[in-house]
């Protein structure tokens, strides 16, 4: 038998891995530039930057895209709000749709590395 702090300790280990598993979406991703533009951040927008757009997560977070077709995974920042496109989660540069293999539109997992 497990003496009672360690069993603890172990749950409080589970309780903090949940809220991880809980920052993971499935969803299609886009490819977007806005060449020169401002994004909602106030950045100037750089298609080469490995940058996103996200609804909801605050800018400056960092998120792990893994596209589901081909196991390409890139980490790229947060500093934009979309998309705007019913069944999207996540609109990504161009420099960081090539990192993920894709153009267009890609299934991907999307996880937040660091917030």
């Amino acid at each position: 038998m497990m003496p009672r702090s360690i069993a603890a300790l172990c749950g409080a280990a589970l309780f903090v891995a949940l809220p991880l598993a809980a920052n993971a979406q499935s969803g299609i991703a886009s490819v977007y530039a806005y060449s020169g533009g401002e994004t909602a951040s106030g950045e100037h927008a750089s298609p080469q930057a490995m940058t996103a757009a996200h609804k909801s997560l605050p800018f400056g977070s960092k998120v792990r895209v893994t596209n589901l077709r081909n196991g390409h995974s890139a980490v790229v920042r947060i500093n934009d709000r979309g998309p705007f496109v019913r069944g999207r989660i996540i609109d990504v540069t161009p420099a960081a749709a090539h990192a993920l293999g894709f153009s267009g539109l890609a299934p991907v997992k999307v996880e937040v590395v660091h917030g």
